[in-house]
């Protein structure tokens, strides 16, 4: 059966469902999602893998080409990330899910032994578009390395994160860009979850990683609270073990993406993680976790962290200013680099040293880690409202 006839059979009121016969892949414990306490909307819980426990609500940072840029693994370990994020479209470039799969796997290959999601590829549909062209099969690409031509379509993206080893899986998407109008995000949601159908179907063939690893679809519909029913509709009907919600964070701004995180996630099963993809700045983590958000992920800490921008409790500051020059304390008491003053991070991000880019991005990375952490205790205290209100206020300077 097709997305398009289920979800038809759904508005016509009977119930949305694959072929029963499909067959599905053998039950193991490979992957469960435990709820250990909620305050409003907001949540925290485990993630229990093969590879370890994911502590909820989670920030994942990125590691697009097998490495999270100037960290060693074991020091990414060490700020408290539970997994890591890899990219399918980067890595099947280069060096490629084949050569990666000849040498082990990719938690072999880049040195990290802990659960690893990778997003599928989906979101270089919309950033890449000038190097795309898409149809109903995929979508046909131009490498922004070298020119040479490849096809991601949702059996090719379900391989290469088979090649690569992940353990949660994210189906193929096209992510909708902002803004569309009315009929191209229906047009593109709907695409989407026939792809999602299709992802869901190729993961399950691939039945020995299919048995030890996690799929999660993902909701699109852009800023349309009837779009965003209709894909979650048309998800929970195929059938997955985590939800994303999918779409955002892509030019809408602050305020568009919350108002959208107002309904969204409350339509994905409760007793499944949700995921928001690509997000964000630690005020938006908080105001995500407070809409029922799970997961997160993000280049933003560790691209800041190059670029001399540390994030604190304060706010987030520019160590390049010449007010740093000279202030000889840390930039926070609490950090793993408080041994280095801000008027050395300041000296290092003058002068192009790459420990400058270490140091801060191991910071910055331990920072969101803090954050993520004191959201999961205050969640579990009863008490997350009060801790939203005094982060807020202190992070923007009303403290």
């Amino acid at each position: 059966m097709t997305w398009e006839a289920g979800d038809r059979q759904k508005r016509d009121g009977r119930r949305f469902n694959l072929d029963p016969t499909r067959p599905k892949a053998p039950a193991m414990s490979r992957f469960s999602f435990h709820l250990d306490a909620t305050d409003g909307r907001a949540r925290t819980g485990r993630i229990v893998m093969n590879r370890g426990t994911i502590r909820t609500p989670a920030f994942m940072p990125v590691g697009t080409a097998a490495t999270v840029k100037a960290m060693k693994p074991a020091a990414v370990r060490a700020t408290g990330a539970d997994i890591l994020l890899g990219n399918t479209y980067h890595l099947m470039l280069r060096p490629g899910a084949e050569r990666v799969a000849r040498l082990g796997g990719l938690h072999a290959f880049m040195g990290w032994d802990r659960p690893i999601l990778t997003d599928s590829g989906g979101y270089q549909v919309m950033s890449l578009a000038a190097l795309t062209k898409q149809s109903e099969e995929g979508v046909a690409f131009k490498s922004h390395l070298d020119g040479s031509r490849h096809m991601l379509s949702p059996e090719r993206s379900m391989e290469i994160q088979r090649l690569l080893g992940t353990d949660i899986v994210m189906c193929f998407d096209e992510c909708t860009g902002f803004p569309a109008t009315p009929e191209r995000a229906e047009a593109s949601m709907e695409r989407s979850m026939r792809w999602a159908e299709r992802s869901r179907r190729a993961f399950d063939d691939g039945r020995d990683h299919a048995s030890r690893a996690a799929l999660f679809g993902i909701q699109q519909g852009s800023m349309d609270e009837a779009l965003r029913r209709r894909s979650a509709d048309a998800l929970i009907g195929i059938g997955f073990d985590g939800y994303a919600v999918g779409g955002l964070a892509v030019g809408e701004g602050q305020e568009q993406m919350l108002r959208v995180l107002d309904f969204a996630p409350d339509m994905l099963p409760a007793d499944k993680p949700r995921y928001l993809m690509g997000v964000g700045k630690p005020d938006d983590l908080v105001g995500a976790v407070e809409r029922g958000i799970d997961m997160f992920d993000c280049v933003l800490p560790t691209r800041s962290g190059r670029n001399g921008q540390g994030f604190t409790w304060d706010g987030p500051i520019n160590l390049r200013n010449a007010k740093w020059a000279e202030d000889t304390g840390p930039i926070d008491p609490d950090s793993p680099i408080a041994g280095y003053s801000r008027a050395y991070l300041h000296h290092l991000h003058k002068s192009g040293e790459m420990l400058g880019a270490m140091l801060l991005t191991e910071h910055n990375l331990w920072f969101y880690s803090q954050v993520m952490a004191g959201m999961r205790a205050a969640i579990a205290a009863g008490g997350f409202a009060d801790w939203a209100a005094a982060f807020r206020a202190r992070y923007h300077g009303r403290g």
